[in-house]
């Protein structure tokens, strides 16, 4: 399998990313409201934000093709994928932190 260090690769690489503390919090949420025994149906709200967060950040992908810049879209993709990875990581953060009530 070919890893490289292509913009084309690095794209890829921030959308698993995205996915991957998507899932990570999902997990840490699940595990939480499980070992406490209140089960939840508030991780739910990954649907909304596989709308709000990940749509854009295709769309933005897609349009790439009409940047009379080449690189402006691009920029904006990667912020915008590294604040839902921060987003994220703040959010399993918080979860750790505050501890849950009854």
């Amino acid at each position: 399998m070919h890893y490289g260090l292509s913009l084309g690769d690095w794209v890829v690489y921030t959308m698993w990313g995205v996915f991957a503390f998507m899932i990570l919090d999902f997990a840490v949420a699940f595990a939480r409201s499980f070992w406490s025994g209140s089960f939840d149906t508030t991780f739910l709200g990954y649907l909304k934000d596989i709308l709000f967060y990940v749509v854009p950040l295709n769309l933005i992908l897609s349009m790439t093709s009409i940047d009379p810049t080449h690189y402006t879209l691009i920029v904006l993709y990667f912020i915008g994928g590294a604040s839902v990875i921060i987003k994220y990581a703040a959010d399993i953060v918080k979860r750790f932190r505050v501890p849950q009530t009854d």
